[in-house]
């Protein structure tokens, strides 16, 4: 009773929580103001969020536990893996019961014969790929986050990185998934054998943001070390000529394992932050890395060469050893950290276009910034048309924030009208959600939204998310639901 206590004296008459304490325990049930505050975040920035009780269950049993809990008292769920995302994705709504996974973070098999490995979705990336290089694997998705980023969130947001032009997005990499249903319900979606029948309900889940059920453990696809790899330099005095350069790569037939993109001013910030070689006399870099049997790595890596070189490409630089190339990789997995030198808040867009548009959108980019009176670096992945700019600038100026959501929906918008869509990566969130009508039709909006109600029918996984409210009335009565004064 002194438990409860203590706990009605933050969260008064609130039977949900005090339901979830008895079935996890006072040390997987916070409710107090740190904890909530800190739950209510993400990386985007998006500060309205307003988190419940925080559930950090250890088991798939505890999660379903939460979601039975939560459904009996009327409550939305909100799953959250490391808080990484950048379009609010994870961002609660209207005070629900979040439910963080980050306690389940336990490899649990590695099968080197079919190549898939089982993990619960608390599993760091990089430390997935860590455990696997000694046996010759590795998982290919590899997020700028990866260092603290969770297999549920790359599960969750459909997550890529610079090597997925040639690997393939998480989707790629995902056999199956074991779920928590907002009903409570587990269930196993895909397979781990070949040929699974019926629908393809892994891969409505991959990318669904929450929106689906909770994934408790992922059967993860391990791709093996690549024989040999080279990774390429090459500098440019202009930006036009740099992106002319990724089309003609990707037109000679070649599909590079990774081909980013940096202008002058995130060249700056790198080389600074990591001191890796990068020059400061460039207006923009191509970071090419070519993989597969020496010979062939070889060939690639000239043919690079020659045609950035008849592109325009000042300098061509191939990295000499290991140490080199892992520094120009910290260079560019380091990008977002390295602009704090300049101002301390930014907010990364993701929209893609056809590699075609990338001058065309890039100019655009740079002018709707000006107008602004923005500052904004690029650095992206060129190879597929993945536009990551950062538009950097300091909250606390008074006036800010509206200029810069004024410029990142025209870049939304420019990236549209040149055939792109929304996001390639970072998923809709809160972001993009008002945005989705810009691109799919109302048929299309309508059977997303059919989709979620298939699976929540209730509306109750992660609300606000994603589908507009214009197709989604459930959604918006979900978040009222939490009694005035509850969580003051």
């Amino acid at each position: 009773m002194r438990l409860r206590r203590r706990q009605a004296a933050v969260v008064p008459d609130d039977p949900c929580t005090a339901a979830l304490v008895d079935a996890l325990g006072v040390h997987k049930v916070k409710v107090d103001g740190a904890s909530r505050y800190l739950a209510a975040r993400d990386a985007s920035v998006y500060r309205d969020g307003a988190a419940g009780p925080v559930c950090y269950p250890e088991t798939a049993d505890e999660v379903a536990a939460c979601v039975r809990i939560a459904a009996r008292h009327d409550r939305a769920v909100v799953p959250r893996g490391a808080g990484t995302g950048l379009a609010g994705g994870t961002v609660p709504l209207g005070t629900p019961v979040v439910i963080a996974t980050t306690r389940m973070n336990r490899i649990l098999d590695v099968n080197l014969d079919n190549r898939v490995v089982w993990v619960e979705p608390g599993v760091i990336n990089l430390d997935l790929t860590r455990h696997l290089l000694p046996m010759g694997f590795h998982f290919a998705p590899d997020p700028s986050s990866q260092q603290v980023c969770t297999i549920g969130g790359n599960v969750a947001n459909n997550s890529g990185g610079p090597h997925c032009l040639a690997y393939g997005v998480t989707s790629a990499h995902v056999v199956a998934v074991d779920v928590v249903l907002p009903s409570g319900e587990q269930v196993r979606l895909g397979g781990v054998e070949p040929h699974q029948p019926g629908y393809d309900l892994r891969g409505a889940f991959v990318g669904s943001e929450g929106l689906l059920g909770i994934a408790t453990r992922v059967a993860v696809r391990i791709t093996p070390n690549p024989p040999a790899v080279a990774t390429l330099l090459l500098s440019f005095d202009d930006v036009e000529k740099a992106a002319t350069a990724v089309g003609a790569i990707i037109a000679a037939g070649m599909v590079p394992a990774a081909l980013e993109m940096m202008d002058s001013r995130i060249i700056a910030a790198v080389e600074h932050h990591v001191h890796a070689g990068y020059p400061l006399d460039a207006a923009a870099v191509l970071l090419v890395e070519v993989d597969g049997p020496a010979a062939g790595v070889a060939a690639d890596a000239a043919r690079v060469g020659e045609i950035g070189r008849a592109h325009g490409a000042t300098e061509v630089r191939e990295a000499v050893d290991e140490h080199e190339r892992a520094l120009l990789w910290k260079g560019r997995k380091g990008a977002f950290g390295a602009i704090a030198v300049i101002k301390p808040d930014y907010y990364l867009h993701d929209t893609v276009v056809p590699r075609r548009a990338l001058v065309e959108v890039l100019t655009a980019i740079y002018e709707i910034a000006a107008r602004h009176d923005l500052i904004v670096l690029n650095v992206f992945h060129a190879g597929d048309g993945n536009l990551h700019p950062l538009l950097v600038f300091d909250g606390r100026e008074p006036g800010t924030m509206p200029r810069v959501h004024a410029a990142g929906r025209e870049i939304i918008e420019a990236s549209l009208a040149a055939g792109g869509v929304l996001s390639g990566e970072h998923g809709i969130g809160v972001e993009k959600r008002d945005f989705m009508n810009l691109q799919f039709s109302d048929d299309d909006l309508d059977a997303q939204a059919r989709l979620k109600a298939a699976f929540d029918p209730h509306c109750r996984a992660n609300p606000g998310k994603v589908i507009p409210a214009s197709h989604s009335c459930a959604d918006i009565q979900a978040l009222q639901r939490v009694p005035d004064g509850v969580w003051g």
